[in-house]
């Protein structure tokens, strides 16, 4: 329906037997995950480059970007990640710089020079090896690698790490205005229950401890407010452009900042990540916290489980990259007036989200007739959710209906 936003390119040289299940791990991650299911269509997708184009010996097919399409006419994507998996085999056939190797590489190193902007490599050292001394470190030492260091053996593997990172990766090249350095911003709640004592300082403190493991940044209030700042505005500002963690604990729901908090990130269509460590209970909850993903994180022997940090931890990173796609499809829709969209939701609505949305409308005074259309990632609401929010806009200022789908709903219309 769009034309791409993201193709990603995993490259390994086929001797380098490591390669082909990390290759899968990424296509799996990206393709077959829950998450980026939801956006359009052509909103992401993972090509593989390994077998020789023209037989033994030769590099696979070139990587397809803007001043290099596919033969088959299909326009390249806006955005270019290229994974490449350093083996030793690899290394070996770069080494001479005539080799089809050699020029395969240094393409892709070129086209990389030519649009910083659109185009990264993030490459992943499957062997020291590979770089040391040799022209393949030459042509691509100079780039960050990815999942470079050691994965927490209590809380993650290889896969996890380099997941994040590259995920991260792409996400601020994507937004590199809102995203020079993905922050995450640590909702939790001051005040314990009876039964939680000290648990929630430490699951706090183990919070920041994993993030500072990654190459992530954090905004947490009691380290990050200084002395003399508008402690109430900063906060705000915070929760409205960072990605959330909220540490849902048995008293979070029902505290007026924490709330204040979820509402601001919502409002603002940033991503928000639900940590269940809820010990004894919650006395009522809150409808505000509810209609985001919710990872568990448990205590075992007496002790809060790292790998559960880490599941939240990359789910959000997941849903960062999610909502840079979805804006840039908002980009390209301009070009396709017929889709008349109002609004594109980075999150399926809510009360919340939708009364707010319809407020900021009705402000411009718009003109027309008919349902007014409202898409978002899929999954598509469910039937009684769906009819909750009709009904609640039949009861606003708006004055019309709505009509909310999703990508997939919408091309079943013929959109």
């Amino acid at each position: 329906m769009l034309p791409p936003i993201l193709e990603i390119f995993v490259i390994w040289h086929p001797e380098d037997g490591s390669g082909a299940n990390l290759a899968k791990t990424i296509f799996s991650h990206f393709m077959h995950g829950p998450t980026f299911s939801g956006v359009i269509g052509g909103g992401i997708q993972v090509s593989l480059r390994s077998t020789g184009w023209e037989g033994n010996g030769s590099a696979p097919r070139p990587v397809y970007v803007e001043g290099n399409p596919a033969p088959n006419g299909i326009r390249p994507a806006n955005f270019v990640a290229v994974v490449p998996l350093l083996g030793t085999e690899l290394a070996a056939s770069v080494q001479d710089k005539e080799s089809p190797w050699h020029r395969f590489i240094a393409a892709m190193r070129d086209a990389q020079a030519g649009m910083p902007n659109r185009f990264g490599i993030f490459p992943y050292q499957l062997s020291k090896n590979a770089t040391k001394g040799t022209e393949l470190g030459q042509l691509l030492g100079g780039y960050q690698f990815i999942a470079a260091g050691q994965p927490d053996a209590d809380g993650e593997d290889v896969a996890s790490m380099l997941c994040r990172d590259l995920t991260q990766g792409i996400a601020q090249l994507i937004s590199p205005d809102e995203m020079d350095r993905l922050t995450a911003f640590i909702s939790h709640t001051k005040r314990h229950s009876y039964s939680e004592g000290e648990d929630v300082d430490e699951l706090v403190a183990l919070v920041r401890q994993v993030i500072g493991s990654t190459r992530l940044n954090d905004f947490f209030d009691a380290n990050d407010l200084q002395p003399g700042t508008d402690w109430d505005a900063e906060i705000r500002e915070k929760s409205g452009t960072s990605a959330m963690l909220a540490v849902r604990t048995d008293l979070y729901s029902s505290r007026e900042w924490c709330q204040r908090e979820v509402v601001i990130a919502k409002t603002h269509g940033m991503p928000v990540i639900m940590m269940d460590a809820i010990g004894h209970g919650e006395e009522r909850g809150s409808f505000l916290m509810d209609h985001v993903p919710r990872v568990a994180v448990r205590k075992s022997e007496g002790r809060w489980q790292k790998r559960g940090v880490y599941r939240a931890l990359n789910l959000l990173v997941d849903e960062c990259l999610k909502r840079a796609l979805w804006m840039r499809q908002k980009e390209l829709a301009q070009d396709r007036p017929e889709l008349d969209v109002a609004w594109w939701a980075p999150h399926a609505p809510e009360p919340l989200t939708l009364s707010h949305w319809i407020n900021a409308y009705v402000q411009d005074e718009p003109e027309g007739e008919g349902d007014i259309r409202i898409l978002h990632p899929d999954p598509p609401l469910g039937p009684e959710e769906l009819e909750v929010l009709l009904n609640y806009a039949r009861s606003t200022r708006l004055g019309r209906g709505i009509d909310i789908m999703t990508p997939r709903q919408l091309a079943t219309r013929g959109g």
